[in-house]
């Protein structure tokens, strides 16, 4: 039985995006029968929310060995960071005795994964790394971008990056990565990075966890207030990168409202920040645009079976796209498998654009800096027809076809494909 050890500093009952991947890839590890080990930090600080109901969908047969972290302090609050020396020593003790055939570092927690080229010198074991996010971030370097977030903190791991990501990778057995993107800048940046280095794997569609949002919502009041309007409901990040979009999406709705149609549209945990402490991504667009009344926003995390519960009440799902066209958002796979009426505005040229067109069961809204008053236009009819219910059928049914080819099941196994490959070399 081939051994696996997981590197994923963040895991459940801690709600984080970065650990979603390998929490769903889990029982299908160990259905194709992997032992399985994960190595995650016990925090006693946690900025995420706790949701104790992801320990549901964790198999009782994988081991999850929690090491412990130093406390928060001096602007610290990288888990990875402070957590670094104990991953190093509990992961070493487990390849001295454990003896895993293959390391595999999920996160974004990018302090961590230096670790795979220091335990691989010095045993031998290969390691997977999988990129969700760039770890060297080229985006704040384009032209007519936003300033970057974080102030020293910023800076820090931007030279961080430069001195770790080079070490790490050349010595890495494999990459995964959600975009193509990531895998071209790293092949530009690194004459050694050849295409039989890294591979493309987006995201899986949770039907397990889908399912376990159904019946939790079936024992609770509803998320969303009911009303006489059709609503939006959208739960995630909102940053800078997004603006565009949003901006689009409020045009399309003034619009619409001229004409008689007015839908409010409901953004829940749109900031990383602790609960209380979030602000307002929306508040200003939205009174610009005459939408002050129709758009609630709460920036603090909601639980993630919330997120998939808001899906599955609201009347239309929205997808938003970023203007780093390499971003390839989770949420499109589980927006889609909800199967409600779908609308997506994503930068022409875009990871999401080419995905959406590609995959189907969304009204797409393409835009670009010199076509705004025509997409603008466009996001208005999409809505009125949307709000009529043209999408319905076809958005129940590509929920249907989208089980197979991208399922949580389908992305497991060629996760486990990259292991096997590892291994025969």
């Amino acid at each position: 039985m081939p051994r696996l050890l997981i590197v994923s500093p963040h895991f459940p009952p801690l709600n984080t995006p970065d650990m979603q991947r390998v929490r769903m890839s889990l029982p299908h590890f160990v259905a194709a029968g992997w032992e399985v080990t994960v190595l995650a930090v016990d925090d006693p600080q946690p900025a995420a929310p706790i949701e104790p109901e992801l320990l549901e969908t964790v198999p009782a047969a994988v081991r999850v060995v929690r090491t412990r972290c130093l406390r928060r302090g001096f602007g610290v609050g990288n888990i990875a960071l402070r957590a670094w020396p104990f991953l190093w020593r509990e992961g070493t003790r487990l390849i001295r005795e454990w003896r895993p055939d293959v390391v595999y570092f999920s996160t974004t927690q990018f302090a961590a994964l230096p670790l795979g080229r220091i335990w691989r010198s010095r045993f031998g074991t290969p390691y997977v790394i999988d990129l969700q996010d760039p770890w060297l971030n080229e985006y704040y370097d384009q032209p007519g971008a936003p300033r970057p977030p974080g102030g020293w903190k910023y800076r820090v791991a931007r030279l961080n990056a430069r001195l770790l990501e080079g070490w790490t990778l050349k010595r890495c057995a494999h990459v995964i990565s959600v975009s193509q993107g990531y895998l071209d800048t790293l092949a530009r940046r690194y004459p050694w990075f050849t295409p039989d280095r890294g591979s493309v794997l987006t995201f899986g569609a949770p039907e397990a966890d889908m399912e376990l949002a159904r019946r939790k919502a079936a024992s609770g009041p509803p998320l969303l207030p009911e009303g006489r309007r059709l609503r939006i409901a959208y739960a995630g990040r909102l940053g800078m990168d997004m603006r565009p979009a949003l901006e689009v999406l409020f045009s399309g709705l003034a619009m619409a409202r001229q004409e008689g149609l007015e839908i409010e549209v409901f953004f829940f945990g749109t900031s990383y920040a602790a609960a209380g402490s979030g602000e307002s991504t929306t508040r200003t667009l939205a009174a610009a645009a005459g939408l002050a009344d129709l758009v609630h926003e709460s920036p603090a995390r909601i639980p993630y079976l919330d997120s998939l519960r808001l899906l599955l009440e609201t009347d239309i799902a929205l997808l938003l796209g970023s203007d780093d066209a390499s971003y390839s958002p989770s949420k499109l796979y589980p927006t889609l498998l909800a199967g409600k009426p779908t609308l997506a505005i994503a930068p022409r040229g875009s990871v999401l654009e080419s995905l959406v067109r590609t995959l189907g069961g969304a009204a797409l809204v393409p835009f670009g800096a010199t076509t705004m008053t025509a997409d603008r236009a466009c996001a208005a009819e999409w809505l009125r027809r949307l709000a009529a219910g043209e999408l319905t059928h076809q958005s129940s049914a590509q929920a249907e076809r989208l089980h197979p080819a991208h399922s949580a099941r389908a992305v497991a196994e060629r996760q486990l494909e990259v292991f096997q490959t590892v291994l025969a070399v």
